[in-house]
């Protein structure tokens, strides 16, 4: 053992060079069990870890594994610490349930046109009538008519909505919208069936939406000019790879790029950036070459790569702040800080400070699936070409090429190929955990599409920017355009081939986990003993099949009920009713089919009074009224109550029942069906559990119940509090 230790130390010894690069990784595992914990930490709890992380760091200095393991330590303790402040920095009123007809005044922070017609109004809240001021959300986001009056940002406004608290996840280990909006602070969502109105508000808006307002407006003009120009869906792509409004494109086409492997080319990230920063790098660089005074007497370089950093920030602006685009700026802009500090622009050490920059000022950018998409991605990339560069080093010096063009050809698509390979790979564990979805034509799109964007599309891009306030857009606008239908016409052909898109079922975290733990093994280390990474990565892949799927779901509100047949697909009761809820469930499922193309089939029946079907050997009731509970309580193994009060069954019956105050309260519920477990009068008599006393009065072969609901798996967080379903009046007695 002792031996094994010591050959552990020598290893780490040879890469402690890379060890920084695990400081980000281990900064986000904190982050990662903050987040993951059932019940909320206290701010002293969190704050007393990293206080003894950091001093177990400074005192325990002795040797290279002291070192090691003390820096593993504190860093995991400080992205703890960081994901518990990041919360109570963002804390903000959230609202607590419905709303029906609401009047909210405030502030116009960001407006976003809808393919589908009207628009998507974000505002900073002034007052909503009724509710307190502590009870108030700061923001709040509302679908509204287009109106003729063209709001803009900074505009007082007020309109008449419904509000909603934004939504949990449509089932256990889903997407969790509430969550993101608490680091947004958005209290509330909801829809106004009029336009907004100007108001007048005697309060001063936030000083944020001061700051932002000519920087929105800028945005909005820049938009207006572009779909001027080039109308239709075509100008809104081109609106969005400048501005990143994206609300224009409607979801075919939105569809259309997913199911190619070229949708990144729609959200400005680090595609966009680095192509645009780029070319204004290159543009400098080649204009101050043109003055032999300047070239021959200064390092033009870093006059460039402050030029970079100008074009990124101004860029950055321009397409909205997004997440995506933050993230790439602040990479590209320690990369052009490394050329003025005669450092190499491109390589993991840099990736890894961007990364570590973004995790201590956002921590929850942890959890957000771009931030791990684009970060795996360059990981991936840089990895590749430092182990491309050793092999080439290993093989020593090559002849030159007899065609240089040629081979400069070959190598450009061959290194759109081989990146395209390299980043899918390294995405798609993300892709099937969180979109379950894989996209199989992802190289054909790509070596078609990116050439077209690199070379035409976003060099227009930056040529629109540049001759947009001499009023000389329209040629630049008009080799965009082009470029973009052909990138659309590409992403539509390669959907539609036969196969384009593989449906993946939901896979367990641990799987996910692993193989997350073994490319990041595989990248980050520089010696041999990086391919151990490959081992976890297997196991993932063994493990990805294993979860299992529920034989019921309960929607949120009652109304969806669904029930797993023979033959192993969902047979849907009220899908019509809750399409987004349902078309979640088949995600989750890998089911081709639409919401529209389910229905409760064979599996369940109907009368005046109630429903019932089967699955997995139980008998499952769905109670409208009362009446239909006496037979459900004798027959059912199950009962899904949606009427009013909660109903129980006489004694001796051992139906379950969910009640519609649970599922209105907890959000969906999942069942699955236990081994049916045989009971014996032996262990009644020798003080066995209440659970099983009751498994005896039941059947003998009477399957077990393993409910769960959102709320459970949520835990008691600050935006997961359970929704109040009381009127508002009853609330307002109750003094909330």
């Amino acid at each position: 053992m002792g031996r094994l230790a010591h050959r552990l130390v020598a290893v780490v010894a040879v890469e402690q060079d890379r060890l920084f690069y695990w400081l980000p990784v281990l900064f986000g595992a904190g982050i990662a069990l903050y987040f993951a914990l059932p019940d909320e930490p206290s701010l002293a709890l969190a704050i007393a870890a990293a206080a003894l992380g950091g001093i177990l760091a400074v005192v325990w200095r002795q040797g290279l594994a002291a070192l090691v393991i003390g820096g593993a330590v504190s860093s995991t303790a400080l992205g703890f610490a960081a994901g518990k402040i990041a919360t109570e920095v963002y804390r903000a009123p959230v609202l607590k349930s419905e709303l029906r007809s609401a009047a909210v005044a405030g502030w116009v922070e960001l407006v976003e046109p809808r393919f589908s017609g009207g628009e998507r109004i974000t505002m900073a809240v002034a007052a909503i009538d009724g509710l307190a001021r502590e009870e108030t959300p700061r923001r709040v986001r509302v679908r509204v008519p287009a109106s003729e009056q063209g709001f803009s940002p900074g505009d007082a406004v007020r309109v008449e909505a419904s509000l909603l608290p934004p939504a949990g996840p449509v089932l256990p280990g889903a997407f969790d919208f509430a969550r993101s909006a608490w680091f947004m602070r958005l209290g509330a969502v909801g829809s106004a069936r009029a336009p907004p109105v100007r108001a007048a508000i005697e309060a001063a808006p936030p000083w944020r939406i001061a700051l932002w307002i000519p920087i929105e407006r800028v945005r909005q003009a820049i938009s207006r000019r572009i779909t001027a120009i080039v109308p239709g869906e075509t100008g809104a792509v081109a609106a969005a790879l400048i501005t990143g409004e994206r609300g224009g494109i409607s979801e075919t086409t939105n569809q259309a790029y997913r199911d190619s492997g070229i949708f990144h080319i729609l959200s400005i990230s680090g595609l966009h950036m680095s192509i645009f920063a780029g070319a204004v790098y290159v543009t400098c660089r080649f204009l101050l070459s043109l003055v032999p005074v300047l070239a021959l007497r200064f390092e033009i370089k870093k006059w460039a790569a402050v030029g970079g950093l100008v074009g990124t920030g101004g860029y950055l602006l321009i397409s909205g702040s997004s997440p995506p685009a933050i993230r790439s700026a602040v990479m590209l802009s320690i990369m052009f800080i490394a050329i003025l500090l005669d450092r190499p622009a491109l390589a993991l050490r840099n990736v890894a400070l961007a990364a570590l920059v973004i995790l201590v000022l956002s921590p929850q950018s942890l959890i957000d699936v771009g931030f791990q998409m684009s970060f795996a991605a360059v990981v991936a990339l840089i990895s590749g070409v430092e182990a491309w560069q050793a092999w080439r080093r290993s093989r020593g010096r090559r002849e030159r090429p007899v065609a240089p063009l040629l081979s400069g050809a070959i190598g450009f698509f061959g290194a759109i190929v081989l990146t395209t390979l390299i980043a899918t790979a390294a995405v798609a564990p993300f892709a099937a955990y969180h979109f379950h979805k894989g996209t199989q034509f992802a190289v054909l799109a790509n070596l078609v599409a990116v050439p077209i964007c690199n070379l035409v599309v976003m060099p227009a891009a930056l040529a629109t920017l540049v001759a947009m306030p001499f009023g000389l857009e329209a040629l630049p606008l008009w080799v965009m355009g082009h470029g973009v239908e052909a990138m659309s016409w590409v992403a539509a052909r390669v959907a539609a081939l036969p196969g384009a898109v593989s449906l993946i079922p939901s896979i367990p975290t641990l799987a996910f986990g692993l193989m997350l733990c073994g490319g990041l093994w595989l990248c980050l280390w520089g010696h041999r003993w990086r391919l151990l990474g490959v081992l976890p990565i297997l196991a993932g892949l063994v493990l990805a099949p294993t979860t299992r799927a529920p034989d019921a779901l309960i929607g949120d509100d009652g109304a969806l009920v669904a029930l797993r047949g023979a033959d192993g697909r969902l047979a849907v009761l009220g899908g019509k009713r809750a399409s987004f809820e349902l078309e979640r469930w088949l995600e989750h499922d890998a089911d081709p089919r639409t919401p529209s193309e389910v229905g409760p089939g064979r599996v369940i029946r109907c009368d005046g009074t109630g429903c019932q079907g089967q699955t997995s050997g139980i008998v499952v009731a769905i109670a409208r009224q009362p009446a239909a509970l006496i037979d459900d309580c004798e027959r059912a193994d199950l009962i899904v109550w949606v009427g009013e009060g909660v109903p129980a069954c006489s004694a001796g019956e051992t139906a379950r029942i969910i009640p519609h105050e649970a599922i209105a309260r907890f959000g969906t519920h999942v069942v699955f069906v236990e081994q049916a477990r045989r009971s014996t009068s032996s262990e009644a008599r020798a003080g066995a559990p209440a659970a099983v006393r009751e498994a005896e009065r039941a059947p003998a072969e009477r399957p077990g119940l393993r409910i769960t609901s959102v709320a459970e798996w949520r835990g008691n967080r600050p935006w997961t509090t359970p929704r109040d379903t009381r009127p508002r009046t009853l609330r307002r007695r109750a003094g909330r």
